[in-house]
């Protein structure tokens, strides 16, 4: 399931990354497998990742750990609401634009050349790109 989302609302939990950080937000499956096939997929590429300024976030319970990037006092349980997760132990990744919106919904792992595929065409990518 890879849906596009054109949610206008701004994820408040994430305001510390708003304008600098597009922010990727793993909610594990029981079993861990789709997640971490995303984290496989997405830590094969820290320079892609890093050239795009992204953030890996995983929320497990009340916790967020940083896979890539570095964050401050995130609240689990405000990210899972801000974000309608979906239920524990049901897999689920949210790619947040560096304006704070929701830009994609994913229910199952998407490689990260897909991903920055995705991110490239976004305006403000494009512009970042051309900048020398």
């Amino acid at each position: 399931m890879l849906e596009t989302q054109a949610d206008t609302s701004v994820v408040a939990s994430l305001a510390q990354f708003r304008w600098n950080s597009r922010v990727i937000v793993i909610f594990p499956d029981k079993d861990n497998a789709r997640s971490a096939r995303q984290e496989n997929q997405l830590m094969a590429d820290r320079p892609g990742l890093e050239e795009r300024d992204v953030v890996v976030l995983k929320v497990a319970g009340d916790t967020v750990r940083a896979l890539f990037g570095t964050v401050r006092d995130l609240d689990a349980n405000a990210l899972a609401r801000d974000l309608a997760a979906p239920p524990a132990g049901e897999f689920m990744a949210f790619l947040v634009g560096k304006d704070g919106t929701v830009k994609l919904t994913i229910g199952q792992p998407i490689t990260a050349a897909e991903l920055f595929t995705i991110i490239d065409a976004m305006p403000m990518r494009a512009a970042e790109a051309a900048r020398p």
